[in-house]
This record gives structure tokens, C-alpha cells and sequence, in this order.
């Protein structure tokens, strides 16, 4: 199997220099200009990816074994639920594999994705990404600027560990999504940080 192309670079390195935090500085001395050019410039990127025209080469056995691709899933197009799915009773979900999106749906910016075979057990312990959104939210509660953070599923994930697990590096890849570790050196890691809270 040939491997996937890459993604050619959307910015230049100095363009992007322009957009991250210094790996060490905490977010809460993000300015509101930094946070907004920090946002501006993930979204613009995300939007690229999203209106570009992908081609790809069909292949004789297409019609017999269909093989979903990163190009094929639209998260702008999924329905939204709130941030709180892993407190979801068990039963809420009949599938339950899933490739899933955490997005700010006030600036439409994809901030993680993430893929699992039980929706209603992920998250319910620890992960850091529900630290990085508090943060993220903390920050914009003292800029008093709006978030609305959303979860969004793609239902059609395969069930098989790695297939699954191969599709969402994909897709991690192609959004470039900040809260991935995968995306940290394009965009700095100002959320990473131990929980914040507003002055």
C-alpha cells in the first residue's frame, strides 16, 4: 500500500512563528490580538482544507471494498452536541466506534479529534483535552470573548482498531487540529498548560 500523500504546507515556518505562543508561555498572558490571530490563522487553515478540490484515483475494486478517506468526512457538516458526551448514559448510543470532533462553533475552528469503540466510557476518567478546553475557555472568559464548544460524530468509523486509528491520524493530519499533540509544533501549545482559572 502506497503511502497517503502529504499535505503541502498552508503557511510558511516564519508565517507561522507569527501565529504560536513561545512553547513555555502560559496562556493567561495571551493578549486578546494574540488569542484572535491565533484563532484567525487555524481557521483560515481549516477552511483551505475544507474548499480545496481533493482528486482522487478510483480504483477498479471501489465499487466492491469502498475505503473511506480524510477527504470524504466534513465535521462542519455533522450535527452538534454538547462538549459533555462521556457523561452520556450507556445506552444513548446504539454504535458505538466512532471517529469524534471537538469544535468552537462560534469561530467553526475544529480544536481536537479524537476515535473510540465506546462513546459513552471515553473521557469519563481523566483526559487532557477536556483540561485544554477549560483553559481555552478560561481564557476567553477573561478577554470576555464567546466560545460555544461542540461535539460532532462520524458514526461510520470502522469498527477494527486500526483502520480506525489509521483514519483519525489522517484526519489530524489534513485539519491540523491544535489540541492533538500531532499539531503542537505548527501551533504552539498555549492550552496545555495546568488548569486555569479567570482572576
Amino acid at each position: 500500500m502506497e503511502p497517503a500523500p502529504q499535505q503541502p504546507l498552508l503557511f510558511s515556518e516564519a508565517q507561522m512563528r507569527g501565529f504560536v505562543l513561545p512553547p513555555q508561555q502560559p496562556p493567561w498572558q495571551m493578549d486578546q490580538p494574540a488569542l484572535q490571530r491565533w484563532k484567525a490563522a487555524i481557521a483560515q487553515a481549516q477552511q483551505q482544507v475544507r474548499t480545496e478540490q481533493v482528486l482522487r484515483q478510483g480504483t477498479l475494486f471501489d465499487s466492491i471494498n469502498p475505503r473511506v478517506e480524510a477527504a470524504d468526512i466534513d465535521p462542519f457538516t455533522l450535527e452538534l452536541h454538547n462538549f459533555f458526551f462521556f457523561q452520556w448514559p450507556s445506552d444513548r448510543s446504539a454504535q458505538d466506534a466512532c471517529i469524534y470532533f471537538v469544535l468552537d462553533s462560534t469561530v467553526s475552528l475544529i480544536l481536537y479529534i479524537g476515535e473510540t469503540c465506546r462513546t459513552h466510557r471515553r473521557w469519563q476518567g481523566d483526559h487532557d483535552c477536556k483540561r485544554y478546553v477549560l483553559n481555552y475557555q478560561s481564557l476567553h472568559f477573561q478577554h470576555q470573548m464567546p466560545t460555544a464548544i461542540n461535539t460532532v460524530f462520524w458514526w461510520d468509523a470502522p469498527a477494527a482498531p486500526r483502520p480506525r486509528q489509521q483514519l483519525e491520524a489522517s484526519l489530524i493530519r489534513r485539519w491540523k487540529s491544535p489540541f492533538n499533540q500531532e499539531n503542537w509544533e505548527t501551533w504552539g501549545t498555549p492550552f496545555v498548560s495546568p488548569e486555569i482559572t479567570p482572576p
